[in-house]
Parts: structure tokens; sequence; C-alpha cells
């Protein structure tokens, strides 16, 4: 199958409508499956409700339907195929339930060690993407165009290669623990379809739905809060825990959040509107913005500099300086001498504001400031 999402690709220099700029292109969705009228083809974009399912697949005759935006929203978005709730609430609908393969608890306490296994595997994976996308920078603009430590990661690519080869070896021989789930399964269940929409229409209950399934499933803090984040950003910000999502760091604080939201929903007389908490956040938003636009400003003027100068890699200054400092570099730069600090401070993070990371009561300049002020991780 083909899945197309109608829009232009989007580019640095915009001198064309990029990926967000209008609405999706279903018209030439339709062209492309009156020219494939027996391929499968799947049609994405504009697409915020069922509604709007329902007309992109009668404009584009396309076999799917898929979303984006929409779906992060509220992803029980297609919910209403499975009938009309008004007329058919007491209809009972099947649907799968999946069990997880090997979600952690069982085979005599080998989920941890296969938990840090995969974790050094993805790491090591990581890196050898990162080598060969610059491989691919030297192919393409030569030697010249990469720094020092992008030369020292490709000094190290058969040591990490040798490495995770033999993670692979060791994981392709059976264990005992592997014997008793040798597939996924799947089991059908049988459910009202009003209480479905019940469900479907709760954002919190969507919120544990899904918290319960990246349990099983594991991906990235970061991801998990952003679903999260998505899913319930009205109540989030109406009971003012936006900011303590965004800050959690683990499934269990995230979960503890919307437990509250959900104490505060049954409970509202046990919600206190935080004014001072208000403001916080206000100026916390007001910073991000800031610094999102300095970053588009400076990321404009870099490009035009390298095209200036005729780069073939309009992000090569991009590059330079971008990495975030971490708490224990700020830590021990604040102790090194001053000719270190500067040379280190330039090599590194030469995009970052060194007087909001090391002087003592930050940067004078705070707003005017043309660098990234950006917390140490």
């Amino acid at each position: 199958l083909i899945a197309i999402h109608a829009r232009y690709r989007a580019s640095w220099e915009r001198t064309s409508a990029g990926a967000r700029d209008g609405p999706a292109l279903l018209d030439q969705v339709f062209l492309i499956k009156q020219s494939m009228p027996d391929f499968p083809i799947i049609s994405n974009g504009n697409v915020i409700t069922y509604d709007d399912v329902v007309e992109n697949k009668k404009t584009t005759g396309a076999n799917g339907i898929m979303s984006a935006e929409g779906i992060l929203n509220n992803p029980a978005l297609y919910l209403p195929r499975l009938g009309d709730v008004d007329k058919d609430g007491e209809r009972e609908v099947l649907i799968p339930i999946f069990s997880p393969l090997r979600t952690g608890g069982g085979g005599g306490g080998g989920g941890s060690a296969d938990k840090k296994t995969t974790k050094a595997i993805r790491k090591l994976q990581k890196k050898l993407r990162e080598i060969v996308a610059i491989e691919k920078k030297v192919k393409e603009s030569g030697e010249e165009s990469i720094n020092d430590d992008q030369r020292s990661k490709l000094k190290a690519k058969s040591e990490i290669q040798t490495q995770l080869n033999g993670f692979e070896n060791a994981s392709s021989q059976p264990s005992p623990t592997d014997l008793p789930n040798p597939a996924p399964k799947s089991e059908p269940t049988s459910v009202k379809l009003s209480e479905l929409h019940k469900a479907g229409n709760n954002k919190l209950v969507l919120a544990r739905e899904y918290l319960s399934l990246v349990r099983s499933y594991p991906t990235k803090i970061r991801s998990v809060v952003f679903h999260t984040r998505r899913m319930c950003t009205d109540l989030l910000e109406q009971y003012q825990l936006l900011e303590e999502c965004i800050a959690s760091t683990t499934i269990d604080e995230v979960e503890a959040v919307i437990l509250k939201c959900e104490r505060y929903v049954q409970h509202p007389e046990q919600f206190r509107y935080d004014q001072q908490k208000a403001s916080r956040e206000k100026e916390a938003l007001a910073h991000r913005r800031r610094e999102e636009g300095k970053r588009k400003t400076y990321e404009g003027r870099m490009m035009r500099k390298a095209k200036r100068e005729g780069l073939a890699d309009l992000e090569h200054y991009l590059r330079i300086g971008a990495e975030v400092p971490t708490v224990e570099i700020v830590r021990e730069l604040k102790a090194a001498p001053k000719e270190e600090r500067l040379a280190r401070w330039k090599k590194y993070h030469s995009q970052h504001c060194m007087g909001y990371h090391l002087e003592d009561g930050g940067c004078k300049r705070d707003r005017t400031c043309a660098f990234l002020h950006v917390e140490a991780k």
C-alpha cells in the first residue's frame, strides 16, 4: 500500500508552501487513486474529527484514512465507525484485547536483565545511525565538513558494531523464559457500544488506558508526557497541572497527575486556584516562546550565512555549538580556569548563553540576549 500525506514537503528556504501551510491537497490524492484504481491508497490530511474522515474518504476515494494531529488530541477519533450510539447503544461490539509479548514479571526475574540489554542495544543502534549520517555528510560535502567529535565517532564504528553483534548473537539463543509466550495473543471481548463511547469521550479514561499500554510497551518518557498532554490539555490547564505533567520523569509521575485531575473533576471543591502558580506558568510559557523566537532568528541568520558562503550543507553552522550542557558540565566549568572555560564553551556550547549557565545571578541581558537560555540537562 501507499500512504500519502497530501502536502508540500517543508524546506528551510521556504520558497514555496510548507508542510503545514493551508489545507491538504486531497484533490491530488484523488488523481493518484484514479490512476491506480487497484492499488491500496491511504490518504492523510485535514482529519480532526470523524466527519473529516468521512469527507476525506468521499473526496479521495482512498481505501483508508490516516490521522496525525487529530488522533493525538482524540485517540477515540475513529470510534464512530462502529455505529450510531443514539440508535445502537445497547448493541454488543466485539473488540480485540491484545496481550503483549513478554510484558515482564514472568520467567524467573529475567525481565530486568532483558530491559538493560534492550536499552544497551538501542543506544548502540542510535550511535550507528549517527555514524551513517556522518559518513553520508563526508561523502556529499567532504572531510572538512565534519568536526573533531564527528571524526571520533567514525573511528569508533568497528568497536560499536562488534558490541552490537555480540548482543544480537546472545539474544538469538533461546532461553526458557522465551518459551511460554511464543507470540502475541488477541482474545476478543464483548462491550456495549454505549460503554465504548462513554470511555472514548472521557479524556482521563483514555489517558489511563494509554499509560497502561506504555507500561506493557515501553517508550521514551518524553513521548509519554507529550501524548498525555495532548489528550488532556484542557483539563491540565484548568487545574493548573500542565507544568507538573511536562516536568514528569516517570510514568508513575504522569499517572499521579492524571489521578489529581480525576479527583478534581469528581470533587471540584478540593481545587483551589493558585494565582502565584498561574503567574509562574505564564512567565514560563512566555520564556519558551522567546526562546523559540530567538532560535528561529538564529537559524535563519546561520542558514543565510552558509548560503552566502556557497556551502552545500545549509545547516553547517547550526550544528556547531548546539550541544546543551549537562548539569555536570556546568559544575565542572564553573570550577575551571577562565581560559579553559571559554575555550570549551566556544567549542561545544557556543549557541547557548554562557552567562545564563555560569555567572552568578545568570544572564544580565535576559530578554535582550541573542543566545539560547536552555536549562542544563
